[in-house]
């Protein structure tokens, strides 16, 4: 990197383009401001609703807010009931006190 300006990257830096803190807070502005441009189309259009709660402003964005949390939080506690030892795919050690099987070399392994 070059001492005069830390935040600049060489050619040849193995750097992506997410690996600058700058991009990532423009991609965090810029989904904000898509949300907010969203909120503000929510309010301004004209809806058709089958249910009463569908006329509340922000409906949709805290329903789907509400849903998002509630999979994470159901994920979460899928994953504890189906976790695996973290050694489950990995062959089980030998034990060099048990006896081999009769017709079995352990040059065959």
């Amino acid at each position: 990197m070059n001492d005069e300006h830390p935040n600049e990257f060489h050619q040849d830096d193995d750097r992506r383009w997410l690996d600058d803190p700058r991009n990532v807070t423009r991609i965090v502005y810029g989904l904000a401001l898509l949300c907010l441009l969203a909120l503000a189309a929510d309010i301004f259009y004209t809806k058709h609703p089958h249910f009463s709660v569908e006329h509340w402003p922000g409906f949709y964005a805290v329903y789907g807010f509400t849903g998002s949390v509630g999979l994470v939080l159901a994920a979460k506690g899928l994953r504890r009931w189906l976790r695996r030892d973290e050694d489950y795919y990995e062959p089980p050690e030998r034990d060099e006190s048990v006896e081999e099987l009769p017709g079995r070399n352990r040059d065959d392994d």
